[in-house]
């Protein structure tokens, strides 16, 4: 299931609601929350223990009864990259989580972390193969170059930057800026990045604040948000947490992005050119081609023999004016695509020059 809509990161369960997993689903409810992310190990130990007692599947069992997907998240260091991943893999397995966060800081700008990326997401993926995984960590990559932002990536679902504007109140930018780094990084994952609500050292986020962050994630069009915590903002901060509350999320409009894997699904190539205009151009890393009968073409190629019977999937996608970045996979007789990147230039509604990046892997 894909996520979507308004998530919140939980530390230490006995800090919300006095542990009371009941007290939590109910506001979880209330709040309109989808998702919830509980911290269920650091490093090579199991999290939310207390007094030898685990405190997640109480919480969890609460939360997905009302059906809010619950998803787990683990602070890596890659000291010791196996042991990290096997205890993920306990961890989600265990607690029938939905999905699983990575969360790599500073440790992993120390030298020779690359390796230990490979190593952890390869145990990961053989663990955990159809799990949803998503990686936290800083919001502009071009500050943090020493991170192993493709090692981690290329087994991700989804990237989930910290975009925390401590000591500013520029929540949007920095939600704007962010985006273009991340889809910069090869490979490109969607966007749902993580807001803040927590106080530090005298700093803390107003209400307009994340309302803004909301409102700018919807006009980028990405299918959700985090916050970041529901420990701090329910004891420390109740007029943010009721913004964020009360801030009615609604899905993407159907823009041409959703049309086009509308179309696609069709298998259909008269369809899904009836979105381009007449002189379009679609440009592959092998070719390029112009006018609709050249696109009819390519995708008859494309149905017949690169994706025979593809059902394709939308896993993400921004707008910038007349700019829209997308992501998708596709899974067909032949395997599944992998890295599917589209970028399409649009004029009153058409596609006018479409940048695509796709392979296929067979399954």
């Amino acid at each position: 299931m894909p996520l979507e809509g308004k998530g919140f990161f939980i530390w230490k369960i006995p800090d919300c609601e006095h542990g009371d997993p009941q007290a939590i689903a109910d506001l979880a409810v209330e709040a309109g929350l989808t998702h919830v992310l509980i911290k269920v190990a650091d490093t090579v130990n199991a999290y939310n223990i207390y007094d030898s007692i685990d405190r997640v599947p109480p919480v969890a069992r609460a939360l997905q009864d009302k059906d809010i997907q619950v998803w787990g998240w683990q602070y890596v260091t890659g000291r010791d990259p196996l042991g990290e991943a096997n205890k993920a893999i306990e961890r989600v397995v265990s607690l029938g989580l939905d999905g699983y966060v990575i969360d790599a800081e500073k440790e992993y700008k120390e030298p020779g972390k690359k390796l230990s990326a490979r190593k952890f997401m390869d145990r990961l993926r053989d663990g955990l193969p159809d799990k949803p995984v998503a990686l936290s960590s800083y919001r502009f990559p071009s500050y943090h170059p020493q991170i192993p932002w493709q090692e981690f990536l290329e087994g991700c679902d989804y990237h989930m930057p910290q975009v925390y504007w401590v000591w500013a109140d520029n929540a949007g930018d920095q939600l704007r800026r962010s985006v273009r780094e991340l889809q910069s990084l090869t490979p490109q994952r969607p966007v749902i990045p993580t807001g803040s609500a927590y106080k530090e050292h005298g700093w803390q986020p107003a209400p307009g604040e994340v309302v803004e962050f909301l409102q700018t994630a919807q006009s980028l069009n990405l299918s959700g948000v985090n916050f970041y915590s529901w420990d701090s903002s329910r004891r420390y901060l109740p007029d943010v947490w009721n913004a964020i509350r009360d801030y009615a999320w609604s899905p993407p409009a159907e823009d041409v992005p959703i049309r086009l894997i509308a179309a696609l699904n069709t298998h259909d190539p008269e369809q899904v050119v009836a979105l381009y205009a007449p002189a379009a151009v679609h440009i592959t890393a092998a070719r390029t081609v112009q006018g609709q009968d050249a696109l009819k073409a390519w995708y008859q190629t494309m149905f017949a023999e690169l994706l025979p019977e593809a059902r394709f999937a939308l896993t993400g996608y921004t707008s910038e004016g007349n700019i829209r970045h997308m992501s998708w996979t596709a899974a067909s007789a032949l395997g599944k695509v992998q890295n599917g990147s589209d970028t399409l230039g649009l004029s009153n509604g058409e596609i006018v020059f479409h940048y695509s990046f796709f392979s296929v892997t067979p399954s």
